[in-house]
């Protein structure tokens, strides 16, 4: 008994960081174009994580892809602009969308 609790808080644990702002990627419609584990519309968060992995303003950079839109970096469809998405919100989406690893 102990040992399946002890399992059942280490995988919790684990998936905690994926679960922190699911809701607000949600709310903000970003999962429309987006999954965690495979391609849509755009990559997958878990592609976004691993291939800005190691770069230390990949949160500034993509905060403002989320805000302000891009294209190029994918492929030929654009990533349309999120205007409603505030600066914090943001921040904490470019940071969950990172955290996939």
């Amino acid at each position: 008994m102990k040992r399946a609790l002890l399992i059942l808080a280490a995988s919790t644990v684990v998936a905690m960081p994926a679960l922190a702002d699911e809701a607000l990627a949600r709310a903000k419609n970003c999962m429309a174009c987006h999954a965690v584990d495979k391609k849509l519309v755009g990559p997958s968060y878990r592609d976004i994580s691993a291939k800005y992995a190691g770069d230390a303003g990949a949160v500034a950079r993509l905060a403002t892809k989320i805000q302000k839109g891009g294209s190029g970096v994918w492929g030929a469809i654009p990533m349309p602009a999120n205007p409603q998405v505030s600066d914090a919100e943001a921040q904490k989406l470019a940071a969950w969308s990172l955290s996939f690893r």
